[in-house]
């Protein structure tokens, strides 16, 4: 009886122990996924795809399945077009109403910077959206990570403010100026070849004078140099 009693508790240990394994595996790598992103960007957009609350793990704010999820597991979009979105940062999460930090993504796949097909437009709609959400325009800040220094593989522009001595620490870096955002890109890899940078991030922030102002650096833009969390 009490070797019955011994057998029937390991076998429910072993079921349990199954169901959670299983539960996990589902769970966890798409939470911690590189490829969130791109998920989101593939699958989370259109709210009338077929079985979209099945398919999409952070479902866009107002459906029908993201009304009792918690903001992070929530997709806002703030602007999209045929080519790109802006959506809310997950950091974003539990800050006050003031603090602003977006992600401007290509909706085709574009691994990030060190992607040859990564778009020129998107530095553009990145900063048009930002001018809603931050209307000191001096205030504003592009960033991208490099590779080693990002959580995610698919292209996307952080959209925050400057650290509020950013403009006093850019002076003293020499920054490239760009006449217009299509010409950010071309112009970082050219100071990134002279400089002998493999990987690189890239700040774009506005120039007082005209245009842009363009920062290369090894280090994370979006943590050295942006407002990037609220706490």
């Amino acid at each position: 009886m009490d070797f019955n009693f011994r057998t029937q508790r390991r076998s429910a240990s072993f079921f349990l122990f199954v169901i959670l394994s299983v539960f996990l595996l589902s769970v966890v790598p798409a939470a911690e996924s590189r490829d969130m992103l791109l998920h989101i960007v593939t699958d989370c957009l259109d709210v009338n795809a077929r079985d979209y609350c099945g398919t999409c793990l952070a479902p866009r704010t107002g459906s029908s399945c993201a009304a009792d999820r918690e903001c992070k597991a929530t997709t806002e979009v703030w602007a999209e077009s045929a080519e790109y979105v802006v959506i809310r940062d997950r950091k974003m999460c539990g800050c006050p109403s003031d603090f602003v930090h977006g992600l401007a993504i290509p909706i085709s796949r574009v691994r990030g910077i060190e992607d040859p097909q990564k778009p020129d437009g998107i530095w553009d709609f990145a900063w048009s959206e930002a001018k809603k959400r931050i209307p000191d325009e001096s205030s504003i800040g592009l960033a991208v990570n490099p590779s080693g220094k990002r959580s995610q593989d698919q292209l996307h522009i952080h959209i925050v403010r400057l650290q509020n001595d950013t403009r006093q620490r850019l002076a003293g870096t020499k920054p490239l100026s760009v006449p217009t955002l299509d010409a950010v890109w071309k112009a970082a890899a050219k100071k990134a070849a002279e400089e002998h940078l493999d990987d690189y991030g890239v700040l774009v922030a506005k120039n007082p004078k005209n245009g842009f102002l363009v920062l290369v650096e090894e280090q994370s833009p979006e943590k050295a140099y942006t407002l990037w969390k609220c706490r």
